[in-house]
């Protein structure tokens, strides 16, 4: 019998939703003072614009750096669809990430398996977040994105 992943299970599933979206409730009322780091892992918060509605919408998002660019996956948990900020970003590229108390302007650009450099950012995400990408991954048939945002001057 296969064990299940502790993080599939319903009640822990919910706890785990419930806990970020708290985080990300105090670092945007912080102003970025606190919440950089959750559980032991940098995390910025992403603004960007509806694909669909065009409204502002903002998520908490752990990171990691490559040069000045800061890498995020849209893993959703290995959940089968991509997470919503993911679809924004390919609709409005264009976006804004606060890193503490600092925000600053980015441009969003996906990188795929079979992409040049994919390998490598997959590699360095993964390990900045304790190789739990690696478990999201194989718990879904389509292919994880690692997400470069890159400052605009």
């Amino acid at each position: 019998m296969e064990l299940t992943r502790i993080e599939q299970i319903p009640a822990v599933k919910a706890f785990g939703a419930r806990l970020l979206g708290a985080h990300q409730f105090v670092y945007e009322r912080s102003g970025g003072r606190i919440g950089h780091r959750i559980l032991g892992v940098p995390c910025l918060l992403l603004h960007t614009v509806g694909a669909k509605t065009g409204l502002q919408r903002t998520n908490g998002l752990t990171y990691a750096r490559d040069g000045d660019d800061h890498l995020v996956v849209a893993s959703a948990g290995g959940a089968p669809r991509s997470p919503g900020w993911y679809h924004n970003l390919r609709a409005h590229p264009e976006a804004e990430i606060q890193v503490g108390t600092r925000r600053l302007p980015v441009t969003a650009r996906a990188v795929l398996p079979g992409d040049p450099g994919y390998e490598r950012l997959w590699d360095i995400v993964n390990a900045n977040n304790h190789d739990r990408y690696r478990a999201y991954q194989k718990a879904t048939t389509r292919p994880i994105p690692v997400v470069v945002l890159t400052p605009r001057t």
